[in-house]
C-alpha cells in the first residue's frame, strides 16, 4: 500500500521517472568525482526524500524503507542513496533517534548539561558514525520535525485561548501521530523553550506537557500545574467512560427493540432494565464531568485575572515613573474609543457594499438576453449631438450660439476692452460646450 502511494507521488513529482531510461539510469549511479560534479544529483535525491516523507506525514524514517520500498524501480535501487543519507546526516538534516534529548528521563539541570555538552561536541567536530550503523538506526528528518512542531502548537492554539495550556501525554501522542513522533516533537519543543514535561504520582502515574502558546518561553512548573494535569486527566477519563456508556446504551436499546419485534417480552424487559441503569450511570458521569470542567474554568479565569491585574500594576507604575497626568490618560482612552468606533463604522460600510460574487450567473444571462432583444428590436440608439438636435443639450447649444451672435453684433462705444472680454468669454463657452457634447457622445 505504501509502495503504491509513493510510486504515484513520485510520478507526479518527477515527470520522467518511468519515461526517460537514460536519465533514470544516470540518477541511480553512485557519486563520482568532486562534490561539484554530484551536487545536483544529491540535491535531487535530498528534496525527493523530504517531499515523499512530507506526503506520507512521516517525521521518522528507516533507511531500509527508503532504499527498498520508496525508490525501488523494477528491482533496482539507487547506488548513491547511502551517500545521500550520510551527507544529509553531516548537514544536520538527519538526526539519529538516540541523539535526541529525552525530557521525560531528565530534569532541568540535566537537560542544560546535555545541551552544553552537545554544543561543545559540535564545536569539536563530533565523529560521524559509520555508514552501517547509521543505516540501521531510525532517522529523524529535522526539517519535517520543525514543521510538525509548528503544526502541534497551532492546533493547541485553536483549542485553547490562554497563553499556555497543559495536555496529557496520551492526547499529545494522538496529536503528533504516535509515541515516537511525540518523543521527537517534545525533544524539539523542549530545546526551543516552548514545552515542559510534567509527571506526578497521584493515584497512579500521570504524564503531561505544559506548552507556551505565546512567543514567550514556557514558564516554570508549579504545584498548580500538577493539579491542573490531574484535573485534565480526570476529564479525559470521564469522557472515555461516557463514550463507553453511550455505546452500551445504544446496544441495549437495539437489543430491546429486536426482542420486542420478535415477541420476547422477558428479554426485552431485561434489556430495558440495562438501558435504564446505563442512563443513570451516564447522568452521574456527566455531572462529575461538568463539575471538573467548572473547576478548570475557574482556574483559567483566575490566571487571566491575575495577568490582567499584573498588567494594570505595570501600567500604573509606568504612569508614576513618567509622571503622566490622569487627564491625559482619559484623553488617550477617549481617542482610542473613537478610533475603534470609526473603524467599526468603516467595517459596517464595507460589509453593506454588495459584492459582485452575490450576483448569480442566471441573473447575468437573463439580463444579457434582454439586452440582445433590445439591440435586435432597434431600441438602443447611439447618442450623437449632430443628429439629436431636439435633446436638452443641443437646445442649450443653439441658445448659447444665438446669444453670442447677437452680442457680437452689438457695438459698444468707448469700451473696446469689454467687447474683447465678452467675445473671449463666448468663445470659451462654445469650446466648453462642444467638449461636453463630445464626452457625452463618447
Amino acid at each position: 500500500m505504501e509502495r503504491e502511494r509513493v510510486r504515484e507521488f513520485i510520478k507526479m513529482e518527477v515527470s520522467d521517472w518511468d519515461d526517460d531510461e537514460a536519465v533514470a539510469t544516470a540518477r541511480f549511479k553512485a557519486f563520482s568525482g568532486q562534490r561539484s560534479d554530484w551536487e545536483p544529483k544529491y540535491q535531487f535525491w535530498k528534496n525527493l526524500i523530504l517531499n515523499v516523507a512530507r506526503h506520507l506525514r512521516l517525521v521518522i524514517v528507516q533507511p531500509h524503507d527508503i532504499r527498498n520500498i520508496w525508490f525501488n524501480r523494477g528491482g533496482l535501487t539507487p547506488l548513491c542513496l547511502d551517500e545521500v543519507l550520510l551527507e544529509m546526516y553531516k548537514e544536520g538534516e538527519l538526526v539519529r533517534m538516540g541523539d535526541l534529548e529525552d525530557p521525560t528521563t531528565s530534569g532541568t539541570l540535566s537537560l542544560l548539561l546535555r545541551k552544553v555538552r552537545r554544543n561543545l561536541t559540535l564545536i569539536r567536530a563530533s565523529p560521524i558514525p559509520s555508514l552501517p550503523a547509521l543505516l540501521q538506526d531510525h532517522l529523524v528528518l529535522n526539517t519535517l520535525l520543525k514543521e510538525r512542531a509548528v503544526e502541534v502548537v497551532k492546533q493547541l492554539c485553536e483549542s485553547h485561548w490562554t497563553c499556555s495550556c497543559i495536555v496529557t501525554m496520551k492526547k499529545f501522542q494522538d496529536i503528533c501521530g504516535g509515541p515516537n513522533e511525540a518523543s521527537a516533537v517534545l525533544s524539539h519543543l523542549s530545546e526551543t523553550g516552548k514545552a515542559r514535561y510534567l509527571s506526578i504520582h497521584k493515584k497512579g502515574f500521570l504524564e503531561g506537557i505544559k506548552f507556551s502558546l505565546s512567543p514567550a518561553p514556557v514558564s516554570n512548573t508549579s504545584n498548580l500545574d500538577y493539579d491542573v494535569l490531574h484535573l485534565v486527566t480526570t476529564t479525559e477519563r470521564l469522557q472515555q467512560q461516557l463514550d463507553v456508556i453511550d455505546r452500551r446504551c445504544e446496544m441495549s436499546r437495539k437489543s430491546a427493540i429486536a426482542s420486542l419485534s420478535s415477541g420476547n417480552k422477558k428479554v426485552a424487559l431485561r434489556h430495558a432494565r440495562e438501558l435504564k441503569l446505563a442512563t443513570q450511570s451516564r447522568e452521574k458521569c456527566t455531572s462529575l464531568l461538568n463539575r471538573v470542567e467548572e473547576v478548570l474554568n475557574v482556574i483559567v479565569n483566575a490566571e487571566s485575572t491575575k495577568k490582567v491585574s499584573e498588567a494594570i500594576q505595570i501600567g500604573a507604575q509606568a504612569i508614576k515613573e513618567n509622571r503622566v497626568n490622569l487627564d491625559e490618560v482619559d484623553i488617550c482612552l477617549q481617542e482610542l474609543e473613537e478610533s475603534i468606533e470609526s473603524q467599526k463604522q468603516v467595517d459596517k460600510a464595507l460589509e453593506s457594499i454588495p459584492s459582485s460574487n452575490d450576483i448569480d450567473d442566471e441573473d447575468i444571462e437573463e439580463e444579457f438576453k434582454k439586452l440582445e432583444l433590445e439591440v435586435g428590436g432597434g431600441k438602443l440608439q447611439v447618442l450623437n449631438p449632430k443628429t439629436r438636435v431636439d435633446s436638452p443639450t443641443a437646445q442649450v447649444e443653439v441658445s448659447v450660439e444665438s446669444l453670442s451672435d447677437a452680442l457680437s453684433n452689438v457695438k459698444l462705444t468707448g469700451n473696446t476692452t469689454g467687447e474683447s472680454a465678452m467675445g473671449n468669454r463666448m468663445v470659451s463657452m462654445r469650446e466648453n460646450k462642444s467638449k461636453d457634447l463630445e464626452f457625452e457622445a463618447a
